[in-house]
């Protein structure tokens, strides 16, 4: 029987670092500087190895679907991996749905997820499960046998997958499966380090060939290292040179906008609007991008929403180097230093003297500060977007795998990755609800997020779908199913017993003086908007 070694029984001249100190070691040494936590008893050892490493800042969450938003914003922020650290299966359970977000913006997290003593699992005890199965959903490497000795070569092997770009749908996740056994007993440190490649070049004769195909009837649909500002900017000088269009999806990870910054259309969200977008286009250049496909089937609309005349013509993949694929097409044109046309600012005028999500977005954009960092999720915070090209230039995470629930986990960590920044977070009052936990994050950490919840009282995305269906009214049973007025929540209650300051407003005015005191102070805020 394996015993634990308690401070008192190891010798100063014998005692080592168990698996835990070398694991939480080795992430400091590589640069891994955050981890945010729900731990249990599982991972006592790993909580003790991070006390004293003072290289890692340890953030507690209530929820572990916190946990893993959080490192999908500090990911996409800092382009660098946070870790996660979860407790056993059912803790990775929790934390799948914001990876799932995580796996398609292929940000680079590394879960740290702790299971039974390896000699204890054939006992199947309460909280027993398959957690490589649970991990396989959504993880690119998995390790579930580690022992002491190898913990710290094992994380380098998980961060080597985590900081390198891979095709899609792979992602950047990597889950360590951590045996109890493995964390307590004696370790060792590693010589070894991570290495970051590259991402793959793509050859001077595609590129030679793309830039031949490129007219007026082209759209260049950017993804993944497409969207980098760089990228961008070498496609708008294309754009203005070709008479071609430049587009990305509606859900992309990480957008640089706002006035001064260049013009990208987007890609509509309904597959029918998607098929009239693109009338007129006969070709169609993946930069980085996937093909676009339907978010849900229709009975009679395509998967695939492009007309069959429309070529798809592949310059890059998500994990090759798109930016230097598309300056290598302006060095071609002989555009290096042709103008592009970028988003000019213009006065915003109300669209109406009611609150509605149309007018929460014409505010917002009148008062955003420069560099602010806006977190999307399910809800109304689409139609902040467009009027938000005439705010400063900031930065949009959107919600990028349709698993709602992301909005407040992503503003924690893009919080905690750039305090410096204002962070907003567009909720709608469904999706709060999922992950509700973050504002208490929020208070603990002192962090700078304005929360703003739609407040409309239902599902509205799942009732334009019911429409969608071509019924004529929505029955009694099916309008339960998408209402949360009965009972009516108390989103400034729930933000007081968090430690969050709050306020309700009702109108265009209160909205944009609550908006106002939110972005004129530090610490969190929450608005709740009734729309």
């Amino acid at each position: 029987m394996t015993s634990i070694l308690m401070p008192q029984d190891i010798s100063e001249d014998t005692q080592t670092m168990n698996g835990a100190e070398s694991l939480t070691k080795t992430l400091a040494k590589e640069g891994v500087t955050v981890c945010f936590a729900n731990p249990g008893t599982s991972e006592m050892h790993l909580v003790n190895a991070l006390d004293s490493e003072a290289g890692i800042r340890s953030i507690l969450c209530l929820f572990e679907g916190v946990c893993t938003g959080a490192a999908d914003g500090y990911g996409r922020m800092t382009g660098k991996p946070a870790a996660t650290l979860l407790h056993l299966g059912p803790g990775l359970a929790n934390g799948i749905s914001n990876l799932h977000n995580a796996r398609k913006a292929s940000t680079p997290i590394i879960n740290l997820v702790g299971d039974h003593a390896d000699y204890h699992r054939k006992y199947d005890s309460p909280l027993n499960s398959d957690i490589t199965a649970l991990a396989r959903n959504v993880s690119s490497w998995i390790k579930s046998d580690s022992t002491a000795l190898s913990l710290s070569s094992d994380v380098i092997e998980a961060l080597n997958s985590a900081i390198n770009p891979k095709p899609c749908p792979d992602g950047q996740i990597s889950t360590l499966i951590i045996p109890a056994n493995a964390a307590w007993e004696a370790g060792t440190d590693t010589a070894r380090s991570s290495e970051s490649q590259k991402r793959k070049q793509i050859s001077k004769n595609k590129i030679d060939e793309m830039a031949k195909q490129i007219d007026s009837e082209c759209l260049i649909l950017l993804g993944s290292d497409g969207l980098s500002l760089a990228a961008r900017q070498a496609a708008g000088r294309i754009a203005e040179k070709t008479k071609c269009r430049v587009a990305m999806s509606m859900f992309s990870e990480k957008i640089e906008h706002g006035s001064g910054l260049p013009v990208s259309e987007r890609l509509p969200y309904f597959p029918e609007h998607v098929m009239a977008f693109l009338k007129g286009v006969k070709k169609i250049v993946l930069a980085g991008a996937s093909e676009p496909v339907s978010f849900f089937a229709y009975p009679s609309l395509p998967s695939v929403p492009i007309p069959e005349e429309v070529e798809i013509l592949n310059l890059s993949r998500s994990y090759e180097d798109t930016t230097s694929a598309l300056k290598s097409i302006v060095d071609i044109l002989g555009l290096r230093d042709e103008a592009f046309s970028t988003y000019k600012k213009k006065k915003i005028q109300l669209s109406s003297s009611d609150l509605s999500s149309k007018t929460v977005g014409e505010i917002i954009a009148t008062t955003l500060p420069e560099g602010a960092i806006i977190c999307g999720d399910s809800g109304g915070g689409f139609d902040a977007f467009e009027p938000c090209q005439n705010s400063p230039p900031h930065t949009w995470l959107n919600l990028t795998g349709g698993s709602i629930g992301q909005g407040g986990p992503v503003s924690v960590g893009a919080a905690v990755a750039c305090p410096e920044k204002q962070v907003v977070s567009l909720l709608g009052d469904g999706a709060a609800m999922y992950t509700l936990q973050a504002l208490w994050t929020q208070a603990r950490e002192g962090l700078n997020v304005t929360t703003i919840i739609y407040k409309n009282e239902k599902y509205r995305i799942l009732e334009i779908e019911y429409w969608r269906l071509g019924v004529n009214e929505i029955g009694e049973k099916a309008g339960d199913l998408f209402s949360l007025a009965e009972p009516s929540i108390d989103f400034c209650a729930l933000a007081k017993g968090m430690g969050v300051e709050s306020v309700s407003v009702h109108t265009p005015e209160s909205f944009r003086t609550a908006l106002e005191v939110a972005f004129s102070r530090t610490g969190p805020y929450l608005i709740e908007a009734c729309i």
